[in-house]
Formats: structure tokens, C-alpha cells, sequence
């Protein structure tokens, strides 16, 4: 799923009314697994200025960004996390690591070639998944438009169930920030 996907359906799961102090640290551990491949992003196009097609076929595997990638990813150290912090009692990190927990099992369902290790350091395996969020050999062009029909849906019910005015203008820029995000799909990668 793309990033801003995550942080609306991990704020439609994990959120709740009458704790509204918790969507920030929902939307942080939302956003946390991708941040890696954002920074990658930015220095291969930005820095080193690549083309996206070496960006995504070649720098994207090279071992040493896998290794930072997928640490950000790892479901076995975020539910480390969440067990700890739900032991002492201190919800905000420890719905900040179920929302990391939550993004890295949707991603391990919605990666085929590259797919994360979500179990290190336990193990290097990769599930590469039937289905892939993007890739259209593998239901990606099918999956884009459940994607959007679910930020689509899950704004709708973010709106809904968080009526101040604060929480209105995160949905908000939420939908702006996916909008925004296709378009740059549209100008740049087709």
C-alpha cells in the first residue's frame, strides 16, 4: 500500500472516538515503515540523481538500503515494542507500535518482488505475495483501485467519527496528500 493508505486505514483500525490522543502516535507508527524508502527515495533521485527506472530495478535491492528498509518493517521487533509498552501501561507507544505492526502485515500481504523481510532478525525469508499493491503482472492495476476506494472510504469514516476540528483538517490533508500523491504517480512514473 502507499503510505498515505496506511495511515487511513490504520487510523480507521486502531483509532477510537473517545481517545483522539491516540491518532497521533497511530499516524507516526503508520508512517515509520515507509520512512526508510522515502529517505531512499529522496538521496537515489534527489542526491544521486538516477533515473526511476535504475531507482526501482537496481538501487531499491542493493543490500545496505534491504537491511535499513526492512528493519523499519519487521513485525517480530514492532510487536516487541507494543508488548513492552502494553506491559508497563503506556498506551501512546504502544498503539505507536501496533500501527507499525499493522502497516508491515498489510505490506507482507501486498508485496510480491519486493517483498520485505518482515521477520528479522528471526529470519531473512520473503513472502512474495500473490497480489502486489503497484505491480500489474500481479493484480497491482486492481489493487490501485481498491486502494482508492479504501482511502476514499476510510476518510469518510475519519470524518465522521472525529468531528473536531483538528482531526477534520488531518483527514483533510490526509486526501490531499494521497491526491497529491497520484498525481506525481501520473506525471512522473507513467
Amino acid at each position: 500500500m502507499n503510505t498515505p493508505a496506511h495511515v487511513a486505514v490504520n487510523l480507521v483500525v486502531l483509532g477510537r472516538k473517545h481517545r483522539p490522543e491516540l491518532n497521533v502516535p497511530i499516524l507516526l507508527g503508520s508512517l515509520l515503515p515507509d520512512l526508510p524508502i522515502i529517505v531512499f527515495y529522496m538521496v537515489e533521485k534527489l542526491y544521486r540523481n538516477l533515473p526511476e527506472s535504475v531507482i526501482w530495478s537496481d538501487a531499491y535491492y542493493r543490500p545496505g538500503w534491504q537491511a535499513f528498509i526492512d528493519v523499519f518493517n519487521s513485525i517480530p521487533l514492532a510487536l516487541a515494542g507494543w508488548l513492552v509498552f502494553t506491559v508497563w501501561k503506556h498506551s501512546r507507544p504502544a498503539i505507536f507500535f501496533a500501527s507499525m505492526a499493522l502497516h508491515a502485515t498489510l505490506d507482507f500481504l501486498l508485496h510480491h518482488d519486493d517483498a520485505h523481510r518482515h521477520f528479522m532478525p528471526l529470519s531473512d525469508w520473503r513472502f512474495e505475495s500473490p497480489v502486489s499493491y503497484w505491480d500489474p503482472d500481479h493484480f497491482g492495476q486492481v489493487m490501485s483501485f481498491v486502494e482508492i476506494a479504501a482511502v476514499i472510504g476510510t476518510c469518510m469514516i475519519l470524518w465522521r467519527r472525529f468531528p473536531s476540528g483538528g482531526a477534520r483538517r488531518m483527514t483533510t490533508g490526509l486526501a490531499g496528500v494521497y491526491s497529491a500523491y497520484w498525481a506525481y504517480v501520473m506525471v512522473v512514473w507513467m
